[in-house]
């Protein structure tokens, strides 16, 4: 699913990798890769520290988009599954 979404997004311009959409993309991918390798490496406390760094720039990119453009930030929300949307 995710592999999809990486495609898709890198089938368009190059210009495309500059946004904020692909920056969030390739942050989720690496958090979920880094995850995975703490799941085996439980005292890898570097790898935890670059963890806690890139959960942070995607946060704050995740606020500038939703402050930006509400309706792209709950698509993007959605299309990666990242976190439940509260329902009004």
């Amino acid at each position: 699913m995710i592999k999809n979404t990486f495609i898709s997004f890198q089938e368009k311009k190059e210009e495309s990798r500059g946004s904020v959409e692909f920056q969030i993309l390739s942050f989720t991918n690496k958090i979920r890769r880094l995850t995975s390798h703490l799941e085996l490496h439980r005292k890898d406390y570097l790898s935890q520290r670059g963890l806690r760094k890139i959960l942070g720039k995607r946060q704050r990119l995740l606020a500038y988009l939703s402050k930006k453009n509400r309706v792209r930030y709950k698509e993007l929300i959605n299309q990666l599954n990242i976190r439940e949307l509260k329902t009004r």
